[in-house]
């Protein structure tokens, strides 16, 4: 006994039926391009079949990269750089006027201020330096994506992280990090330039002290100290000169005035001033009036008597004894120099006086000529040493006072160049800060899903179109006259 009889005994009470094979259809070439009737459901295993495997294919690594992928969130930061320039300019008297100017950050075509910023965000030392901020490992710390907006001054930052918290401090450390970095390249910036200064102002102050120390060394060897110094004496030359001419004229007119009064009073003023001088005295005049008396009484006698008379030889005796006595006393004070005169009229007295008083004058003025003009001719020939050295002293006050001009513009222009801190590393300010995420941006739940049934969509429409080939390819044979 079979296992059959065993377990199938009503089989053997049936009548024997006869069994019917279906003949086995081989898979020829143009079926698998053509394919079959739309009607035939003994092809719809296949594709079930096919359909089946094609979505365990797509959605087999779509739940294993749900499952397995680790979650990240991310952070977002704005950045934005301010369009507008800066400038300032100051005036110190004296010195002279220093400005600074700061131009547009996007004044020029040829270099983009947010390309830099976006290369530097991403420079190795700034992530290294956000790495140590942050306290992990600068390969483990991941790169930033950058983002410009065209035709704006926006540049957008985005860090990925393992927990929104994380994401926004990688954000944070990589901001501190840039703008530390910025300050740095600017304090840089600023240092390089001040020590490149710096030999340039040392040949200034140089210039400036050997022009000084040649202009104290002229100064001591000429005693003239400022060219104002011999403009002053060259106008006190002037007026000595103006002085001499003027008393050159009074000497002139003095001399012809007395001139005029000793041809009209016939003596000179040294004799003019004897004779008032004598007149003066009262002896003088006494023996004068002697001798008037005297010779009143000789010439009485004379008219009658004869010439030998006692009495007029007593009268010429007496007038010649007081003539003799006014002679002696006019010897006594001017000593012989002029004769007896009296001067008891006023017109002769006050005309012998002015010839006197002009003479005085005249001898005033000539002393004061003569002395004004030694003093011209010593004046004239100093004046006249210095001019080369005032020439000298002009120039090298002119070179000092460039050099000092120079030197005082390139400390004021170093000094306002400092606050130009701007000028290759733009102001950047920040616009938003950087963000706490609230939901994960990967792995993307809804796009795989979506991803995934888009798949399977079209696996089921490429299955459809295999499912009715056959009909679409003869309807185009015949279109086409095949």
């Amino acid at each position: 006994m079979t296992l059959q009889d065993t377990f199938a005994p009503e089989a053997r009470k049936r009548p024997a039926v006869a069994v019917v094979r279906m003949p086995v259809r081989r898979m020829s070439i143009k079926r698998l391009f053509i394919g079959g009737r739309p009607a035939d459901l003994g092809r719809l295993p296949r594709y079930v079949g096919i359909f089946l495997l094609g979505s365990a294919a797509i959605w087999a690594p779509i739940t294993g990269y749900l499952r397995t992928a680790p979650l990240t969130y991310s952070s977002h930061m704005s950045l934005i750089l301010p369009g507008s320039g800066a400038s300032a300019s100051v005036t110190l008297n004296d010195i002279g006027q220093a400005s600074s100017f700061a131009s547009s950050a996007f004044a020029s075509n040829a270099i983009s201020p947010t390309e830099t910023y976006k290369r530097l965000l991403g420079a190795g030392r700034i992530l290294k330096d956000a790495a140590d901020r942050h306290g992990v490992d600068w390969r483990a710390f991941g790169a930033p994506k950058i983002r410009l907006v065209d035709q704006t001054a926006f540049i957008h930052v985005e860090m990925t992280g393992p927990t929104p918290e994380d994401a926004r401090n990688r954000n944070s450390a990589l901001l501190d990090a840039f703008f530390d970095e910025i300050d740095r390249l600017r304090a840089d910036e600023l240092s390089t330039r001040e020590d490149g200064g710096l030999a340039a102002l040392r040949d200034y102050q140089g210039s400036v002290a050997g022009t000084r120390d040649g202009i104290a060394a002229l100064q001591k060897s000429t005693g003239l100290y400022s060219v104002d110094q011999y403009s002053r004496q060259v106008d006190e030359l002037d007026a000595l000169r103006a002085q001499v001419d003027q008393l050159s004229t009074e000497m002139q007119r003095a001399e012809g005035s007395v001139t005029r009064l000793e041809s009209r009073l016939g003596t000179d003023a040294g004799k003019a001033a004897l004779i008032l001088r004598v007149n003066a005295d009262s002896t003088y005049l006494a023996l004068l009036e002697a001798m008037s008396a005297a010779a009143s009484d000789l010439a009485d006698a004379r008219s009658r008597y004869g010439a030998r008379h006692p009495k007029v030889t007593g009268a010429q005796s007496a007038h010649d004894e007081a003539r003799a006595e006014a002679s002696a006393r006019v010897a006594q004070i001017t000593g012989n120099r002029i004769g007896l005169e009296r001067v008891s009229d006023g017109g002769r007295a006050d005309l012998l006086t002015d010839l006197v008083r002009q003479e005085a004058q005249r001898t005033g003025i000539a002393a004061q000529l003569a002395e004004a003009t030694a003093q011209l001719a010593t004046e004239t020939a100093r004046l006249d040493a210095l001019a080369p050295a005032a020439a000298r002293l002009e120039d090298m006050q002119r070179d000092f006072d460039v050099a000092e001009a120079v030197f005082a513009s390139a400390i004021a222009r170093t000094q306002s160049s400092k606050a130009d801190i701007y000028a290759s590393y733009p102001l950047v300010q920040v616009l938003e800060d950087p963000t706490l995420a609230e939901d994960p941006t990967s792995p993307k739940r809804k796009l795989a899903v979506a991803a995934g049934i888009a798949a399977s969509v079209m696996l089921f429409m490429a299955l459809m179109l295999g499912w009715l080939r056959k009909p679409l390819i003869e309807k185009l044979l015949v279109k086409t006259g095949t």
